[in-house]
């Protein structure tokens, strides 16, 4: 297994895992013009940014996002895990332990980096042992938005 950042080629890829993940974690079936835009925006732009992918004999197996939240109390950025996605195949197998493992080096290797962060579904039990088998512990916020 090899975790590395994305490159424009790995685009089509991304967009696919994203169209799917929507489709199988909330029933949306996402416009694929607008993400395709949004993955490229990403991909050629790192201050919005990073994509990873997950190889197995060169089949790109899975894709996870890490946003930027600045943290004044902490005067660095901590990194927020989104869109992570595994192909169904290999779920179960470590792939995600992999790809956390690789954010999580990176964070103690960069000074300016102070943790990682991500949010999961309250329904989604297995996710949520899957994130505590690593290490992170459920923080004492709720998550609120508004979207357009």
């Amino acid at each position: 297994m090899k975790v590395r950042e994305a490159k424009p080629d790995d685009i089509p890829f991304i967009v696919d895992f994203q169209m799917a993940m929507a489709q199988e974690t909330e029933g949306t079936e996402l416009h694929r013009p607008t993400v395709e835009l949004g993955v490229k925006a990403v991909v050629n732009d790192s201050t919005k940014g990073k994509y990873y992918i997950t190889e197995v004999k060169s089949k790109i197996i899975s894709s996870l996002l890490t946003t930027y939240e600045w943290s004044d109390w902490r005067n660095g950025t901590v990194l927020w895990i989104q869109s992570v996605y595994v192909l169904p195949e290999f779920r179960r197998k470590g792939v995600y332990r992999s790809m956390y493992s690789h954010i999580k080096n990176r964070v103690m290797e960069d000074e300016n980096l102070k943790g990682i962060r991500l949010y999961a579904d309250k329904s989604n039990i297995p996710a949520h042992k899957t994130y505590k088998n690593l290490g992170m512990s459920p923080d004492h916020y709720i998550t609120f938005e508004w979207l357009k």
